[in-house]
C-alpha cells in the first residue's frame, strides 16, 4: 500500500518494485531498480527517507527515522531488519533481524551481521564488519564480503523485476512513479 501523508507523497522510480503487501507512506523516495518486499514498512511521516539505486529492503523490515534518512546505492536490508539509521552508505548490508537505532551511521562497504544491535548515534566506519549486541567492529570487510553485498543486490534487483513483470507490485505504484528519483 502506497499512501500520501501530511501533504507528502512517496516518489518511486518507474523501474523500482514495491510489493503489493508493503506499506510506504509520506516523504519517501525509492530509486532506480530498488525493491521493497512484502511486510515492509517505510514510514516517512516525520522525516524524509531517501532510498538510492538498486537497494533491496527485504520482507518484514521497518524503516523510520528521527532525522532525514539516506540509504545509498546497492544497500541491502535483510529480512526483518528494524532500521532508524540516519545514513546507510553505498554497498552496505544489514543482516537478517538486525536493529539499527536512531541516528546511527553505517559507512560504505560495511556489513552489520544478522541479529546485531547498533546503538543510537553510533558511527560505523567504512569497510567494517560489525557483530554483536551492542554491535562492535570485529574486522574489516574483505573482497569476499564486497562480492556478496553486490551479488545480493543484483539478485534482489532481478527478483524485483520478475515480480513486477508478474504483476505483483502495488497497484498504486504507477500513480507515484517519478523518473527523476
Amino acid at each position: 500500500m502506497i499512501r500520501s501523508f501530511g501533504g507528502k507523497s512517496p516518489r518511486i522510480h518507474p523501474t523500482a518494485f514495491v510489493s503489493e503487501a508493503a506499506y510506504v507512506v509520506g516523504d519517501v523516495e525509492i530509486g532506480e531498480g530498488s525493491s521493497i518486499w512484502p511486510g515492509t514498512i517505510l514510514r516517512g511521516n516525520v522525516n524524509k527517507i531517501k532510498i538510492g539505486k538498486f537497494v533491496d529492503i527485504q520482507d518484514n523490515c521497518v524503516v523510520h527515522s528521527d532525522s532525514p534518512a539516506y540509504y545509498g546505492d546497492y544497500v541491502t536490508l535483510g529480512h526483518h531488519v528494524i532500521c532508524h539509521a540516519k545514513t546507510v552508505e553505498d554497498h552496505s548490508l544489514i543482516g537478517n533481524g538486525a536493529v539499527v537505532n536512531g541516528d546511527a551511521v553505517i559507512g560504505h562497504h560495511s556489513i552489520v551481521a544478522a541479529g546485531s544491535v547498533v546503538l543510537e548515534r553510533k558511527e560505523i566506519p567504512a569497510n567494517s564488519f560489525v557483530v554483536g549486541a551492542p554491535a562492535e567492529v570485529r574486522s574489516q570487510t574483505t573482497e569476499r564480503h564486497l562480492q556478496m553485498i553486490e551479488g545480493v543486490a543484483k539478485h534482489y534487483h532481478r527478483n524485483g523485476q520478475l515480480f513486477k513483470e508478474a504483476g505483483l507490485q502495488d497497484p498504486e505504484q504507477d500513480k507515484f512513479s517519478d523518473p527523476n528519483v
